[in-house]
């Protein structure tokens, strides 16, 4: 069972660079559509659509992955390259839900996270049969592993960015322990760090960020209970 809780935001600087990848390989290629794919179990989404001509596939566009018959399914499962040459010749392949929109050529590799868990897909499809080039794979191996590099600083990002804000949140909580102060729960005064009372308007001028709790000063504990100081 494939499953991907791992929750990456792409900045847009990134998405116009992905956005050139495909531009790119369906312009040198000459081909309808490349795309790159987005996996969020059970969806899988078209993250990435290339903009020439005569591409049927749109940004949004998602179906359920599993048991879709989709050429991307089998991409994400194995986690390998996966190559059709012409799907209506091939009978593993003639009934796949892209014959619908007439591209009966694809050639797809894996996106995966840091973690090895699937981000998704880098695939292009073609609506006749095409053998594509070794050298066109190697060129959508080398966006692959580029795209893989991006995801991996984004994830390092979002880490230390939890991580710091793990450490401003323990700072905070430590300071408001520090500013933790005492007031007399009869004349309100105020116990500072040298053991004295104060009145409570003069502390909170000079700690306005302090948090109370309650106690009793020393003259209210000799009026309120003269039997406990030895009072008359």
């Amino acid at each position: 069972m494939i499953n991907n809780e791992v929750k990456i935001e792409v900045p847009t600087g990134l998405l116009e660079n992905w956005q050139e990848i495909v531009n790119i390989l369906a312009e040198m290629i000459g081909i309808p559509a490349a795309l790159i794919m987005r996996f969020t179990d059970p969806h899988i989404e078209v993250f990435v659509s290339s903009n020439s001509k005569e591409n049927p596939y749109h940004p949004g566009d998602k179906e359920t992955l599993h048991n879709s018959g989709l050429y991307c399914e089998k991409v994400i499962k194995a986690q390998d390259k996966l190559l059709v040459p012409d799907a209506l010749a091939d009978a593993n392949w003639k009934n796949n839900p892209d014959i619908k929109l007439n591209m009966i050529s694809y050639l797809g590799f894996p996106i995966l996270l840091p973690n090895k868990e699937p981000f998704g897909t880098i695939c292009i499809l073609d609506n006749k049969p095409n053998e594509y080039t070794k050298t066109i794979e190697k060129l959508m191996l080398k966006f692959s592993s580029l795209i893989e590099s991006h995801l991996e600083t984004i994830s390092m990002n979002q880490i230390l960015g939890d991580k710091n804000k793990r450490v401003t949140d323990y700072l905070m909580e430590l300071q408001a322990l520090r500013g933790f102060v005492t007031i007399c729960s009869n004349c309100k005064n105020i116990r500072d760090n040298q053991d004295n009372w104060n009145p409570v308007e003069h502390y909170l001028i000079q700690h306005p960020e302090a948090d109370f709790s309650h106690g009793i000063c020393p003259e209210c504990k000799e009026k309120l209970y003269p039997d406990l100081t030895g009072g008359s």
